[in-house]
Parts: C-alpha cells; structure tokens; sequence
C-alpha cells in the first residue's frame, strides 16, 4: 500500500521546487486504472481522515506504511482504489474474529467462575458465625471474652487473605493461552472442595442440631480461615516460587534471518514458556525487518534469470532434466558469484559510513543552534522564545535529507515517519542530550519494542507442538511461535547437573625461590 502522502512535510523541508510539485500532482492525476474497473486483489488502500499538518503544510498525512523516499519526494497518491479487499483477506478477518469471540468467552467465562468462587470463600466464615445469631439467638450460650478476641482473629485474618488474594490472582491478564492453566485450575477445584466440605459438616452438625456452643461454632469459622491461608500459601509456592530456579535452557532462532538468544526458564508448561520467549523477544531480539533479505533474493533471481535452457532431445524430455541442468548450471557459476557479493558488500559498507558522516556532522551543526535559556535569561531574551517541538520543527531541516539518505540506506526508512522524528528530536531537546545520544536510535536498529506499536506488534500468534502444550518443559522438545511474517522456533535443553569438588590450598605452600644464572643481568 503506497500512501506517500504521508511525508508530504518532508518536501517542504527538502526545498525542491515547485514545478516538481506540480509533476507530482500530475502524476497523481494520471494513476493508472483498469478498463473494466477491475480491483486489485492483494492490496488493501485505506485513506485516513486528514490530521494536524506540520509546519504549516495543509497536505494530509496518513499513519500508514510510508515511502522510501520521504525527504526528497512531492507528493503523490498512487493504487488501484481507495477501498479494495480480496476473499483472501475476508476469510483471514472473519476467522481471526471468530478465534477473538471464543478466546474472549473463554477468558470471561474463567473470570466469572473464579470471582463466584472467590466471594463464596470470604462469605462462607462470615456466614457461619452470623447464622447461630440469626437462626437460634436466644438459646446460645454467651459469648465471652476469648469468643470475642476471636472475632478480632477472625477480622484481620480475613483482611490478610483479601490482599494476599488480589495480589496474587487479581492482576491483568498479558495474553490468552490456548488451554487452561493447569495449577490454577487444580487450585480453583481444590478451593471448591475443601469449603463444601466444610458447609456439609456445618449444615450437618451445626444448623440441623442448632448447636448452643456459640464459642465452638465460631472456632470452627476460625479454623476455615486458618486452612484458606494455608492454600494461599500453597497457591504461591506453585504458581510464583515454582518457576523461579532455573532448570533449561532455551535457544530462539527468528526463522527468516537466524537471529537467535538464550533463555534461561524454570518448570513451566510449553505456553507459558511460548509467553515467557514472546515477552523477552520484543525486548531483545532487533526488530523484523523484511527490506534486508530482498537485496539476497534478488541476488540469486539475478543470478537464474541469466540462465537459459535448451531442449535438444525434442519436447518428449520432462521438466526434471531442466531443472536438474538449471541446478548444474548454477553450481558452476558459484565460483564467480562470491566475488560479486564481496564488491557489493564493500560498496554498501561504504556508502553506509560516507552518510553516516554525513548525517553525524549535519545533526552536530543543527544543534549548536540551539541553546537552553536559564530562568533569570527569559525575561531578558529579546528574541523569539519557542518551545521544545517548535525547536525540533526549526532545526529539522538541516537534516532532514541527510537522516532520510542514511536510512534508506541501511533499509530503516519504514520504520521512522516525520512525526516519531519530530517527536524524538524534542525529546532530546527538552532533556539536554546531546546530537550522539539523538542519533542512537538509527544508527543501529533497535530492540522490537523501541519502535511505533502499529509497526511491529503482531495480535496472532500460533504455537505449533508436537507436545501437549500443557505439558511441562523436558530435554529435547521443540515448539514453534508463528505469526504472518516469519516463526520463532524453540529448542529445549536441560541444564546439565554440575559436580563441583573441592581442594584445599595451604598458604603456606606459596614458597618460591630465586634461581640465578650466571649469563642474567641480575
């Protein structure tokens, strides 16, 4: 999708003319269309309401994909339609919103049998203690002074196990796993047993007796208080301290460019272990960028396309010996290929460090005009005051096509519109950094979660298991992590068991002597 308009302020900045612009708006005039109106059945245009232009430019900009060309091209809107969609794309909508509908049950239907649950556990001792009250209240026996001190116990133990639960259960959910936790369910199951099993005692020599011992009924309250601590502690201890002490090692490999890391994880199931790589692969890994293996792919099309075949046995042979003669033919020109690969990796190697430089003296020169007035110096300034992004806007087009060169060469453009420019550039005016440390975010690529969330986050994910993915982790397993672009496949080691022995040294065994030699200088 080609929605140039995106960058239109960057003409501004680049100062061409304006008969360029006017090419630029014939062009866009003059975008090719089908006869028959035909649409395109791969490409999706969606035109964005105008927001608030920049620099007092009045073209709209989009928050689409933007075009390489950001700093030195008029504007242009190019495509086949403005509202174009494929089957392709309507069956991929209407199943990922299917999978939505019934992850999103799943999730509420969780949440209201664990909330049910956990309102009938903290209303159960309060229940035992006010029924005899209610129900029999003239013929219990009075209640002292430990029955009263244990209402106190009743009261503040409650309060712990209500704080101790929302720390530990009450927390927002950062993903939807394809099955049940199994620990929590078994815990949910364990709660649900043990305060049934209470109730029917209760119900059985409590209420169907009307028991006169009002001491003894609200003990029993207290001891169900008591063992619902005791399963919060248990809950900790499996759902928290489990986990914690390393146990294997885990090696993610991205599957379009090799990039890999290692991972250390307790005991876990293989999707909570899925969640684990997930969260530290937006962290760690650099983000995806799909431009640097064109320049590969391309390469070897090259390479084929200067092949030709000819069939010399007449048209009875298969197409097996020409892709065989296909083969055969480019192992032997594999010899001459590196040398092209190694002068090409030279020339971009080059042209990388000569805008690099460029680009470094350009930022270094745009900041030295800039200069932080102190609180006694505003009201003496005689000159215009402006603040942080009013700065960024005034000194940006010194550099603008100087950054714009440098990041369509290392193939970054994508990932920097003039907003996120703008925006980062006033932060490090408002903070005093320094035109290195503004430069830092694009000289290298950075860590996925550095940049536009539109950009980089993927909303599906598929975890692909031969395992049962509540399983937990062992030697040797291997799971997938897909999304539309590329897979992160995990391989599983165990940490080996480490013998360490120990040997003792006498200090006083550090004895030396000086051996000299006649032929030395000492």
């Amino acid at each position: 999708m080609d929605t140039e308009s995106t960058y239109s302020g960057y003409s501004h900045y680049s100062g061409h003319s304006k008969k360029a612009n006017r090419q630029g708006s014939r062009d866009r005039h003059k975008s090719p269309r089908s006869k028959d109106g035909s649409r395109s059945e791969k490409s999706v245009t969606i035109q964005t309401p105008p927001a608030e232009p920049l620099l007092g430019n009045d073209a709209s900009r989009t928050e689409d994909v933007q075009d390489d060309n950001w700093g030195e091209t008029t504007t242009a809107i190019t495509g086949t339609s403005e509202h174009s969609i494929s089957q392709e794309d309507i069956a991929r909508i209407s199943k990922d919103l299917e999978d939505s509908v019934g992850l999103d049950c799943k999730r509420y239907l969780g949440l209201t049998v664990a909330a049910v649950l956990g309102l009938l556990v903290f209303l159960t001792p309060i229940a035992f203690i006010l029924l005899p009250q209610i129900l029999w209240r003239n013929d219990l026996e009075p209640c002292g002074t430990v029955c009263e001190g244990l209402f106190i116990s009743v009261a503040f133990k409650l309060l712990i196990l209500l704080i101790g639960t929302w720390a530990l259960f009450f927390r927002q959910p950062k993903a939807d796993i394809p099955r049940v936790f199994v620990f929590r369910a078994l815990l949910l199951v364990l709660i649900f047993l043990f305060v049934f099993s209470y109730w029917l005692f209760y119900g059985v020599r409590i209420l169907d007796s009307k028991d006169t011992n009002y001491q003894g009924i609200v003990q029993y309250a207290v001891s169900l208080v008591d063992a619902l601590l005791f399963i919060h502690y248990l809950a900790i201890v499996l759902l928290e301290l489990r986990q914690l002490q390393p146990m294997f090692t885990v090696k993610v490999v991205r599957s379009t460019d090799g990039e890999s890391r290692y991972y250390s994880l307790g005991h876990l199931s293989i999707q909570r272990a899925a969640l684990v790589v997930l969260e530290n692969y937006y962290r760690d890994f650099t983000v995806y960028n799909p431009s640097l293996l064109m320049a590969s792919k391309s390469r070897a099309a090259k390479h084929m396309a200067g092949l030709k075949v000819y069939n010399v046995d007449g048209p009875g042979n298969n197409a097996a010996g020409q892709s065989r003669a296909m083969i055969a033919a480019a192992a032997r020109r594999r010899d001459s290929s590196h040398n092209e690969l190694y002068y090409e990796e030279a020339d971009h190697d080059r042209r990388v460090k000569k805008r690099r430089s460029r680009l470094v003296v350009a930022v270094e020169e745009a900041f030295t005009h800039i200069k932080r007035l102190q609180a006694e110096e505003q009201q003496k300034a005689p000159g215009e005051v402006m603040d942080p992004r009013e700065a960024a806007q005034a000194i940006f087009p010194s550099m603008a096509r100087a950054l714009q060169k440098y990041l369509r060469t290392t193939r970054q453009q994508h990932y920097h519109s003039m907003e996120s420019i703008l925006q980062h550039l006033s932060f490090c005016i408002t903070n005093n950094m320094t035109p290195k440390a503004f430069l830092e975010r694009y000289m290298n690529p950075g860590p996925t979660l550095q940049y536009d969330r539109d950009r980089w986050f993927s909303k599906q994910w598929t975890l692909v298991s031969e395992e049962a993915v509540t399983s937990g982790l062992r030697d040797g397993v291997v799971f997938v992590l897909k999304c539309l672009d590329f897979s992160l496949v995990i391989n599983v080691k165990k940490i080996p068991f480490i013998k360490l022995s120990e040997e003792f040294i006498d200090p006083k065994s550090h004895k030396f002597v000086l051996r000299l030699q006649s032929e030395t200088s000492v």
